[in-house]
């Protein structure tokens, strides 16, 4: 199965912020939405990922102080994505390796959505559960 797949399921909402943007601006977004990370987009390409991390160690190097940079400054960049065309397996296993929890989905240049460890975690389970049905039923009628 591929992040497509996903996608399909979740939707392609894809919640953002400006490389211009405060630190203040998106913890103030990261909140409102309840989310822990956004992609960071500059003329509309992913240049990196602000996440609940970010603030933590912006605020440990710069005090309160932080809060007035600019995202680029803090964010992990460059960012690390997939192509919708990536299997599922695949992107569980680059965020295991990378040990990170948020992928852009990125199609010819353009974050076309926003996938968490949470939501590959949950399509893998959905997916075994549906096996496992399928099969009780299976045993069930022979």
């Amino acid at each position: 199965m591929s992040i497509a797949a996903i996608l399909e399921g979740k939707g392609r909402e894809v919640v953002s912020i400006p490389s211009s943007s405060t630190v203040a601006e998106a913890v103030r977004l990261l909140a409102a939405r309840k989310i822990g990370a956004v992609p960071v987009l500059q003329n509309g390409q992913v240049v990196g990922i602000f996440s609940e991390r970010d603030v933590i160690h912006c605020i440990e190097r710069e005090g309160a102080l932080g809060l007035e940079l600019p995202v680029s400054q803090v964010m992990t960049a460059p960012a690390i994505t997939v192509s919708p065309q990536e299997s599922v397996l695949g992107a569980l296993a680059l965020m295991t390796r990378r040990r990170i929890r948020h992928l852009p989905v990125v199609e010819e240049e353009a974050c076309i959505g926003f996938i968490s460890i949470g939501d590959l975690v949950k399509f893998r389970i959905d997916r075994i559960e549906s096996e496992a049905e399928a099969m009780r039923a299976y045993i069930q009628t022979a």
